[in-house]
């Protein structure tokens, strides 16, 4: 391992806490995440991580360090950037939401290949939140409110959580015209409410007993669409179901507050230059998605 290859496995360990996870980071062995912190700290003659049965803690030598390592690679990364004419090429990791990554990530995803011949992309569809740093995700998509302080964000839109039934359903049964008319209908409850057996609507609740329980939302957009009874979903994954009529959105006004839609990365560190091209790329594009704006409209 050269040393500016052991400088940025030590700047990796700094940020994940672990060893662990600077090698997934850093995709080197845990062996090698061991050798290079005692290599710098022999050289250094100091310690610079204290370390607890949990997590690493940099030591103030540590800190010091790692701030000068991160200058030395960011200034090595825009040197070889700037000798190839800012040549966007190599890996970026890219994570979405199952669902909105195959619909809307993944076009984005080929179409910045297309306009960057040397890069390539690595795309992760999990509905779970990965740990950017310790999964060696360079930038996230993220539906909700953002909790962790650690990451840089650009935001994109919005989503609201919709309850939709079909047509052939509200014909059958009727349309529920206020929150509490719900206990009187066959429900669908999905991912997002997974456990929960009650919606709710600003500060009140519905119970329900639910006919049909499902752990992911597209057997819960199928079984919908299907008649089955009435489902409570994120707005995108069911615009087009609405816009042409399959599904109906309900209960418009009594909607929770539309939650955030962000790009994110680290925050740590100059990002290179073929992940700057990539959010650059990914915000232009995803910005102009409609599902993106879905607004309070409809009964």
């Amino acid at each position: 391992m050269d040393r500016l290859d052991e400088l940025a496995l030590f700047v990796a360990i700094i940020d994940a806490g672990s060893l662990a996870g600077a090698a997934r980071r850093s995709r080197r062995s845990a062996a090698a995440a061991t050798r290079a912190l005692a290599s710098l700290e022999a050289r250094a003659g100091a310690r610079l991580v204290e370390r607890t049965t949990r997590r690493l803690a940099p030591t103030p030598a540590g800190l010091e360090l790692a701030e000068r390592a991160r200058g030395l690679l960011a200034g090595y990364e825009a040197a070889v950037s700037g000798a190839a004419g800012d040549a966007v090429r190599g890996l970026v990791r890219v994570t979405a939401p199952v669902l909105f990554g195959r619909k809307h990530v993944a076009p984005v995803v080929s179409g910045f290949l297309d306009a960057y011949p040397e890069a390539q992309v690595e795309l992760v569809l999990a509905d779970r939140n990965l740990d950017l740093v310790e999964d060696g995700i360079d930038v996230a998509l993220r539906i909700g409110p953002l909790v962790e302080s650690r990451l840089v964000a650009r935001r994109l839109g919005q989503v609201s959580q919709v309850v939709v039934a079909s047509p052939a359903y509200l014909a059958a049964r009727g349309t529920p015209r206020t929150p509490a008319d719900l206990s009187a209908h066959d429900t669908i409850v999905g991912p997002i409410h997974a456990g929960v057996r009650e919606w709710r609507f600003g500060a009140n609740r519905v119970r329900l007993a639910p006919r049909l329980i499902v752990n992911e939302v597209e057997a819960a957009l199928i079984a919908a669409r299907a008649g089955r009874g009435i489902a409570r979903v994120l707005s995108y994954q069911a615009a087009e179901e609405i816009a042409d009529g399959r599904l109906v959105r309900l209960l418009a006004a009594y909607e929770p507050a539309p939650v955030p839609v962000h790009l994110v990365t680290p925050s740590q560190g100059l990002r290179p230059a073929r992940v700057n091209a990539f959010l650059d790329y990914a915000a232009e594009s995803l910005r102009t998605l409609p599902v993106l704006q879905f607004m309070k409209t409809g009964t």
